[in-house]
């Protein structure tokens, strides 16, 4: 018999796997909404060939000794459980499995590390972010869509913009003090992560603009912030907003795993007074850019020399923690996490029907306590509020919803 194939944590798997929490688990979840009735054996026979046809995907931690000095995924060839499960529905059918996605991760010990509920016609995807990020699982479930449905699912092409000369932004606020916290509302005495999921209007944007929508999103989270921390009588201090980037091709190559690097935008809390809306929007474009543009590890050169395989992954597991615990105050403020538009059709055919609405949610752990993730879908943009219930209440994270639309609409500035 073959042994199965075994492939050693990638930084970012190995550096989550340390500090996993059971109070805070972390899941990341997308939420797809479709027209019409699912049936339940398609569904189920297109999302298991879909597994098959992205293999990497089909992995489960691998059992070792407590000395070895790698965390290994291993291979299987068929899953080891029912991925794809049937809720039934009810008043709140949806909630549940809202709840269940950010308090139920499944496990790493079987394969897959993830699971799809279905409740009426929403699916929904609830991924370990140990072992996989959310938009690799989209490219999975695109392909389930094309093999349910029989309507192609290819990614769309990317949006076309000028190539413009690297250069490093002129004023970019300094990162050598401790950034801004998110000012404590109404913590929850639950442990765990809350959401609220809204839809709203894709922010206008001049043609010509030199910034893009994303940009709009970085500011708009930016003055959210800083709009609550005023409120809760926190002193200014400068903000940095972790952005994740990914370079992965979207077609039927694209690598599964966790293959997003993470950057921070700063702002100087002078800047956030939006007297200037234009040149704030300009210099945040600026910013973004360079960053995109700078080679640099996932999470940065620091996380790789801590993963690298000196000494057994307990006594690394231990020192990362630490560690965690003393970086903390230098932690980013917040992140945001936008998608950007759907790449894929998300097309289940004639009865189901194409997606309308796409959600997505990243964890929320402390000490940032809150994320952002938005991702556009016919035409409207779809926004996750997702917090630490010791930071925030539901109704903070309503009030936070409020703001962030109010400060969107103030981005779409005249030319």
């Amino acid at each position: 018999m073959t042994a199965p194939v075994r492939i050693p944590f990638p930084v970012v798997d190995e550096v989550s796997r340390h500090c996993l929490q059971e109070e805070e688990p972390e899941t990341v979840h997308i939420e797809v909404h479709l027209p019409g009735p699912v049936d339940q054996m398609r569904l189920r026979k297109a999302f298991t060939e879909a597994l098959h046809r992205h293999p990497r995907i089909l992995m489960r931690e691998a059992k070792g000794p407590w000395y070895r000095r790698r965390y290994e995924w291993e291979l299987t060839p068929e899953p080891d459980v029912e991925v794809v499960t049937f809720a039934p529905p009810g008043p709140r059918a949806l909630q549940d499995a809202r709840t269940r996605a950010l308090t139920e991760a499944p496990p790493l010990s079987v394969s897959p590390p993830i699971r799809l509920e279905v409740v009426d016609s929403v699916l929904f995807l609830t991924i370990n972010h140990t072992a996989l990020d959310g938009p690799a699982c989209l490219r999975v479930l695109a392909t389930a869509a094309e093999l349910y449905g029989g309507r192609d699912n290819a990614p769309a092409a990317p949006p076309v913009r000028p190539a413009e000369p690297r250069q490093e932004p002129s004023d970019t606020p300094t990162s050598w003090s401790p950034p801004a916290r998110v000012a404590p509302g109404t913590p929850d005495p639950s442990p765990g992560n809350g959401m609220l999921v809204t839809e709203l209007p894709l922010p206008h944007r001049p043609k010509g603009s030199p910034y893009t929508v994303n940009d709009q999103l970085m500011v708009t989270t930016a003055l959210t912030i800083a709009h609550w921390n005023r409120e809760h009588g926190a002193r200014p201090r400068p903000l940095r907003i972790t952005m994740p980037v990914d370079d992965r091709p979207r077609d039927t190559t694209m690598p599964i795993g966790n293959g997003t690097r993470l950057v921070e935008v700063p702002f100087a809390s002078a800047e956030l007074d939006h007297s200037d809306m234009s040149a704030l929007l300009r210099r945040t474009a600026e910013r973004t850019r360079a960053l995109k543009a700078l080679p640099r590890p996932q999470l940065g050169h620091g996380a790789a020399l801590l993963t690298a395989p000196w000494a057994p992954v307990a006594a690394r597991a231990a020192l990362t923690r630490t560690l965690r615990r003393a970086a903390a105050p230098w932690t980013s403020t917040t992140l945001l996490s936008n998608i950007g538009r759907i790449p894929y059709p998300l097309d289940f055919g004639e009865e189901t029907g194409r997606a309308h609405a796409v959600w997505f949610s990243a964890p929320a752990r402390m000490p940032r306590g809150l994320t952002v993730t938005t991702a556009s879908t016919a035409g409207r943009l779809h926004l996750a509020l997702r917090w630490s219930r010791a930071l925030l209440s539901h109704g903070d994270g309503a009030h936070l919803r409020d703001l962030f639309e109010h400060y969107l609409h103030t981005t779409e500035v005249t030319p």
